[in-house]
């Protein structure tokens, strides 16, 4: 009896083995999907709510999506609902989710064991490592380097430190002229740190940043913070790496840099021209406050998620712009979400590059090959379509006004935290829908379909060609 209950058990992890190993992609999403069943039992604990009360499980389970995800949306007050306890909880989910439990777990082994192993290795440049540079079968050509795998884990764990201390030391000055204590501005500060370099965007006071609506300089510390957040590690590492040096540095932080860049100011200068007469956000502004805070909503719709105005009150126009800047999002491997600017310049030059008649995509010097181009197409339709399902559903569920759905689901597909406060009134089947689509979100859609179909089957041969009427 007791050797066919041994066999059984050796069975059983020799199975759990084979499903969480066989792709890194399925170990991903098993692993992120522990994380916040953990964080949702965390979260229901009657310590970590402020009135000392068991929190529903539909609050629970969308704050530990919000905060494994880094997405900042919530159903509750943040502020307020939470014990001090409840606030630890967030400042390390939110760190937990940011690095990428797969990067994370690398670190630890590396801690451990002093080395990484060639399995770990192998893992860490996989699909489902949020450093790749894109999806598809591990090769040199498309991701880093087995051998500066070790370099890029320190450079993710050393920047993520050295940022966020930055930006409290920054950040706190501008807590005590708000009015804060000097005490409680000493916790403050790291949490809007973190929110801020996570790209998740949630506060720890009751009146968020109405308080610090004219202190430009904490606000550009925050913008600071996102931004280094969104450009992504691989950009960071190449930075570091390669400093000033431009043309050293990897194509992937080319494009990332200069389409963030375009898109900031892009997004800030249409912002201006749609909200300059409304007399609810920037039209009762002086001319440098509209822009300033004009480039704030267009750093924050990437995927910051902080807001100074209330996204209720902007023009229907400027939420449909702002739904397509948070459905781009940030760079890849960042805290960002979205489908990525990266994809977006992709998806540019192969328009361009088909305008122009040329048979191959090219910029700065180097070819993107078709695999990239499909992998690019796949995330965008892939983002679509959950981003159409959750829509259709969220908006039958609770008969909402179809313009505030869409903002509130892209905004949680693209982990960016801003709502029109709907997601606040939702009812429960709404609020796990939404959970649903925050975990897509984040996991990516390259990693799903990655983990729904974990292997990949090559063919030896080619069909007749025929081309269908397309357009």
């Amino acid at each position: 009896m007791r050797a066919d209950v041994s066999g059984s058990f050796r069975r059983f992890l020799h199975n759990f083995r084979e499903l969480t190993t066989s792709s890194p992609s399925r170990f991903a999403v098993l692993v992120f999907s522990a994380l916040i069943l953990l964080f949702t039992g965390l979260f229901s604990m009657p310590a970590a709510a402020s009135n000392g009360r068991v929190t529903p499980l539909a609050d629970a389970l969308f704050t530990a999506v919000s905060t494994i995800c880094v997405t900042g949306l919530s159903t509750v007050d943040m502020a307020t609902h939470w014990s001090p306890l409840g606030h630890v909880f967030v400042y390390v989910g939110v760190n937990v989710g940011a690095l990428g439990v797969l990067t994370l777990a690398s670190i630890l082994g590396l801690v451990i064991s002093k080395r990484l192993g060639l399995r770990a290795k192998l893992i860490a440049a996989g699909d489902s490592n949020p450093l790749r540079v894109h999806g598809g079968p591990v090769n040199e050509g498309q991701t880093v380097r087995l051998g500066e795998v070790g370099q890029l884990l320190a450079t993710v764990a050393i920047s993520t430190l050295v940022i966020e201390a930055v930006l409290a030391v920054l950040l706190y000055p501008s807590l005590l002229v708000g009015g804060v204590d000097p005490i409680t501005a000493l916790w403050e500060a790291p949490y809007y740190a973190a929110m801020s370099f996570t790209n998740t965007g949630f506060t720890p006071n009751a009146g968020g940043l109405q308080p610090f609506a004219t202190d430009y300089f904490m606000l550009t510390v925050l913008m600071a913070g996102v931004f280094l957040g969104s450009i992504g590690f691989p950009v960071i590492f190449a930075l570091w790496r390669h400093q000033w040096h431009v043309r050293r540095w990897s194509l992937h932080a080319k494009l990332t840099l200069i389409t963030t860049v375009i898109l900031f100011f892009v997004g800030a200068g249409v912002f201006l021209l749609l909200e300059y007469d409304n007399p609810k956000t920037f039209g009762s502004m002086e001319a440098w406050d509209t822009t300033f805070q004009a480039f704030f909503l267009s750093a924050m719709t990437r995927s910051g998620g902080f807001s100074v105005v209330e996204m209720g009150d902007l023009h229907g126009s400027s939420l449909v712009v702002a739904s397509m800047l948070m459905f781009v999002g940030g760079g890849s491997a960042s805290t960002a979400g979205g489908i990525k600017v990266t994809t977006l310049a992709v998806l540019a030059l192969a328009v361009w590059s088909e305008a122009k008649g040329r048979p191959s995509v090219e910029a700065f010097g180097r070819r993107i090959p078709s695999d990239v181009q499909r992998v690019a197409l796949s995330v965008v339709a892939w983002g679509a379509t959950i981003v159409a399902m959750a829509t259709i559903t969220i908006a039958q569920i609770t008969k909402a006004p179809v313009e505030q759905v869409l903002f509130d689901v892209i905004s949680g597909f693209a982990t960016v935290g801003l709502s029109t406060g709907l997601t606040a009134e939702m009812a429960d089947p709404a609020v796990y829908v939404l959970a649903a689509t925050m975990f897509m979100g984040r996991v990516g859609t390259v990693t799903l379909a990655a983990a729904v179909a974990a292997t990949s089957r090559s063919q030896h041969y080619s069909l007749p060609v025929e081309r269908p009427i397309v357009g």
